[in-house]
Order: structure tokens, then sequence, then C-alpha cells
């Protein structure tokens, strides 16, 4: 139990449970607006339903594929065409959050983010390129996109490689081949002359959730599960990692197989939140920072209050997303976008050594 003291610690039972909160809340919010409207009442006992909570067949059908069972219609529009959303934002959340703290222990660096080393670029640009010039493979394109995300981390992490790497060549070999990448996918916005194929891509190089529903939760769920459960596991490397590399040698890590270790669960669970939403912007920058600023550095808290902050901001930015123009949806990325960008003009005003953890 001594080991696990950590866990409740009071600063981090406050993240967890305030972030908690902030998903219920927002996810009744969600379940309640809609084409069938419903009172916050009656939206949660449709999503309390014990005929459906305790229904084998039904956990069957939206985490198996199986069919779904006759249900009492709010129970029906709330688990099987509105929650969904609220679940997939909830793993892109928890994704994002990971992805960019693990990013930010790699390279010594709290502004690096799987947008900063080029995971999200090279995403983007893959599913540009089907939409644009392979549209017979559309139906592949959450894999086609985690593959792009991880293929360009590739790059940079070879382009970065010099007799080994370290934390100011990761960044700026990110920097350049999201550069890179980012003019490419631009280019081909001139191929494309269907204007709906338009729309999907931006759709997904802005990052939507619109349309999601228990496909994507079985497409994301498995990938999630295991980089979250390797993040923990990793969390005492990424703690040794942020000492430096002159101590973290002399405590006998051999630096570039952790190092790329971690960056490969990172890309994992960044290409698992791009394969289902899209790229959102800003989430595993500014989530890592939050929880840093409450909980310390220590990873093994970092981790865990990533993975309950990351879903609280995205679904907050969600339930905006939705919201905000009803009842025209705008992409959850433009929100998180906003709010990240915003963010971090305050911190700039108000520390003078922001980047450098």
């Amino acid at each position: 139990m001594r080991r696990l003291g950590w866990l409740f610690d009071p600063k981090l039972v406050t993240v967890v449970l305030a972030s908690t909160l902030v998903v219920v809340v927002g996810g009744l919010v969600q379940v309640s607006f809609g084409a069938y409207s419903m009172t916050p009442g009656e939206a949660w006992r449709a999503v309390l339903n014990p005929d459906v909570v305790f229904n084998i067949q039904a956990w069957n059908a939206f985490l198996l594929g199986g069919e779904v069972p006759d249900m009492h219609e709010r129970s029906l529009i709330a688990w099987n065409v509105r929650l969904p959303r609220v679940f997939v934002a909830i793993i892109v959340g928890m994704n994002l959050a990971v992805s960019g703290a693990i990013f930010q222990a790699v390279t010594r660096n709290e502004l690096a983010s799987p947008f900063i080393l080029g995971v999200s670029s090279g995403a983007g640009l893959m599913i540009l390129l089907t939409l644009v010039v392979f549209g017979s493979l559309t139906a592949f394109l959450p894999l086609i996109a985690a593959t792009g995300g991880a293929v360009a981390f590739l790059i940079v992490y070879a382009i970065a490689w010099k007799g080994g790497t370290n934390p100011v060549r990761l960044v700026l070999a990110g920097v350049i081949v999201g550069t890179v990448l980012g003019s490419l996918q631009t280019a081909l916005f001139f191929f494309a002359d269907d204007v709906g194929i338009v729309q999907s891509a931006i759709a997904w190089t802005t990052g939507s959730l619109t349309g999601t529903d228990w496909q994507q939760v079985r497409l994301a769920l498995p990938w999630t599960v295991v980089a979250v459960g390797l993040a923990l596991v990793g969390s005492r490397q990424c703690n040794v990692l942020l000492l430096g590399e002159e101590t973290a040698k002399s405590l006998g890590m051999s630096i570039e197989k952790v190092r790329f270790a971690l960056s490969g669960v990172a890309v994992l669970a960044a290409a698992a939140s791009i394969a289902v939403a899209g790229i959102v912007s800003f989430v595993g920058l500014i989530v890592p920072h939050i929880v840093r600023n409450v909980v310390g550095s220590d990873y093994k808290q970092l981790i865990v209050g990533c993975v309950f902050v990351g879903p609280a901001l995205m679904v907050a930015a969600d339930v905006g997303a939705r919201l905000a123009l009803n009842p025209v949806q705008i992409p959850v990325g433009i929100v998180t976008g906003l709010v990240g960008g915003t963010y971090f003009l305050y911190l700039m005003r108000k520390k003078s050594n922001l980047g450098e953890i």
C-alpha cells in the first residue's frame, strides 16, 4: 500500500474527481440535446436504464458489433447514437494527453506534442492523399492515418539520429518534417475537384467527432488500453529521463532504447486518436502542462492526471463544438485550438522560462 500512496495525494484526487465531474456533466448535456431533445432527468434515466446497463446482448452489440436488442426509444437514442460520441471524446482526450506527456518527457520540453513532432502532420497527409487520389480506400482511412503518423515519426527519429538523439534535435526534426508535410497537405487541396472530398478532408485535418458511433469506439479502445497501460508502466523511465542524460546513464539506463520505446507508446496513443477523430490540436500540448502545474512533475501522478483531464477537456470542447452554433456543428479541433492558443498566450505572458521541463 505504501507504494501506491501517491495515488491518494490530495491534489491528484482533486484533479481526478473534478475531471470526472466535467465528463459526467458534459456527457449528460450531449445526451440531452439533439433533434430528439430530452430533459436532463430523462437523459439520466435513459443512460442508467438497467435494461441496457445490465444487458449482455446490448454490450455485445456496442463493443463487438452484434445486433442491438430492443430497448426504450430514449435509451436507444442515448446509447446507440449520442453516448458513442462521448466515449470517443473520452478516448481521444486520454490518448492525446498521454501521448503529449510522454513526448514532453522524451524531449525534456513541455512544448512537445504529437503535432510538434510530426505525427499529426504525417497522419493528415495520408488522409488527404487517400481522399484526393485513392478514394476507393476510404474504408481503411483510420488505419492509413495511424500508419502515416507512425511513419512520420520514424522519419523524424532518423533525421534526429547522429550517433544517438537528443531532445533538441528531435524537436527541430519534428518541426522540419511537420512543416514539409503540412505544405504537401495544402498542395493536395488544389487537386481535389469534389467539394464533398474537400469538406471531408477539412473535417479530418481539423479534428471532428461528428458522426462517430460504436465502430470508432471498437476501433480505438483496444489500442488505448495498451497505450495507457504501457505509459503507466513507463512512468518511472520518464522520471529518470527528466534527470538528464548523464544521470540516466549513471543509473544504468539505455537512453536510446528507452527513448525510442517510449516514443513508440506515444505514437500508438496519438495514432489511436487520429484514426477516429482526425487531428485535434493542442490537447496533447496543454493537458500535461495543466496537470503538471497542479500535481507536479512526477510522471506516475502526471500520467494518471492526464488520463482524466484529457477526457474532461475533450468532452467539454465537444459540447462547445456541438452547441455553440446550433444546429451547425463545428469541428472540435477548432474549439481546442482556440482554448489552447488562448491558454498559451497567457502562459507566455506569465512565465519567462516556458519550454524546458
